[in-house]
């Protein structure tokens, strides 16, 4: 099992985001990964930036990654 993959819920620890539950929509080389969340567009991140959870979800669509995060 991948701690960071797609559709894991993680909590941002840098930047002006900081301590927002987020989504991996993907990772991509290099330790970056595409992230969305409530209030935060989608953007690249590192992943030294974020600290997983144990949930994840299947959601693709921002309803969707809003939906999850607010559980």
């Amino acid at each position: 099992m991948a701690i960071m993959e797609a559709g894991r819920i993680c909590i941002k620890t840098t930047g002006k985001d900081a301590g927002k539950k987020i989504v991996i929509l993907s990772v991509e080389k290099e330790n970056k990964a595409v992230i969305e969340g409530i209030g935060i567009k989608k953007k690249k991140c590192n992943i030294r930036h974020l600290i997983p959870t144990e949930e994840k979800t299947e959601a693709t669509t921002k309803e969707g990654i809003i939906k999850a995060l607010k559980r």
